[in-house]
């Protein structure tokens, strides 16, 4: 099949850092490649992929100082893709609604991974507008604020199998955050959690200048506290020692996330989550067998008194059942087909 992946400008394909989308766009194009699949990525010039790869733009946005306007290089991309579209069986975008208005009334069947927030009210009337187009989502719970959306499916992230490893010699001695440092994610509630429990945290995160007055604000003070250490972003090969190392990833997430990369990285890791019931969450980890999923910080504290008791083998197993990249490139596959070759 001839598949075109369009990925998100503004980090490379993968990310050098964080990135969960990206690192997603990343994954699924390799799976379908190794595959037998002819895809091509349209994704910036610095990207690394075995696909053809295909770039109006030379670096990701990110680190693109001169750039000014980020949306101009993003209507290149989508303009180029409209040119070519002839060439591909299948369209898949992972641009959240920016391709409805052109691809509509084109003839090469397109669809998108929705990877973002959709609880906003301003989305209302565009999923209303334009409810033929096919949409996947990336978590049940992540349909229920877009009732109206054209879903095709359900896909839940998955990772390659050997990304991540575990390492069950180590003895685990502090608790993880990985992530950003936004209202969102929460980082001060781990922090009084593992304050309380008596433990060190260890943060792994970026700070967003769209987030740098909440972090100068609320949370810089925070770091100075005894039993934080903040170590700044982190790259792909370094998580297996992050995670791996941990008692515990702390995700004490305060809206509803989509999905959560973070939590089946530190499951590939053989590392407990504990996780705010909220979101993706309960779709994502089984209480009690990958982790335990929490209604509050006193919840959270009593939970990390528990982590011992989760065989970390047990949660690699439950990796490898239900996320990795194979599973998912499968299910995209499937989806696929069901767009060329509709069943009655």
């Amino acid at each position: 099949m001839r598949i075109a992946q369009i990925a998100p400008l503004y980090e490379a394909i993968p990310p050098k850092f964080y990135g969960g989308t990206e690192r997603v766009v990343s994954y699924l194009t390799e799976t379908l490649v190794e595959a037998g699949h002819e895809v091509t990525l349209f994704a910036s010039g610095d990207s690394q992929t075995t696909a053809k790869l295909e770039s109006v733009w030379p670096q990701a946005l990110r680190l693109d100082s001169t750039i000014r306007d980020r949306m101009a290089p993003i209507i290149l991309q989508l303009t180029e893709v409209f040119r070519r579209a002839h060439e591909f069986d299948i369209l898949h975008f992972h641009l959240d609604y920016l391709p409805f208005p052109l691809f509509t009334n084109q003839s090469t069947p397109f669809l998108t991974t929705l990877h973002g927030r959709l609880d906003l009210p301003e989305l209302q009337p565009i999923f209303s507008t334009y409810n033929k187009a096919f949409v996947v989502s990336i978590s049940n719970n992540q349909r229920t604020y877009m009732p109206q959306a054209n879903w095709l499916s359900t896909i839940h992230h998955g990772l390659p199998e050997t990304l991540l490893t575990p390492n069950f010699q180590v003895q685990p001695h502090y608790l993880a955050f990985l992530g950003r440092i936004c209202p969102e994610k929460a980082v001060d509630w781990a922090i009084r959690i593992a304050g309380a429990t008596g433990m060190k945290l260890r943060i792994a995160a970026k700070i967003d200048e769209v987030d740098r007055v909440y972090f100068e604000t609320e949370i810089k003070d925070l770091f100075t506290l005894p039993h934080v250490e903040y170590i700044g972003e982190i790259s792909e090969a370094e998580k297996s020692e992050f995670l791996g190392n941990a008692f515990g990833l702390l995700f004490p997430i305060n809206w509803p996330e989509a999905f959560g990369l973070v939590m089946i990285e530190a499951m590939a890791c053989g590392t407990p989550v504990i996780a705010f019931n909220r979101g993706s969450v309960p779709e994502v980890i089984e209480d009690g067998v990958t982790g335990f999923i929490v209604e509050d910080e006193l919840s959270a504290i009593a939970a990390v008194k528990r982590l011992h008791s989760l065989p970390r083998a047990e949660i690699r197993k439950a990796f490898e059942k239900r996320f990795t990249a194979k599973i998912m490139g499968d299910r995209y596959m499937e989806a696929y087909q069901n767009m060329i070759q509709p069943r009655p």
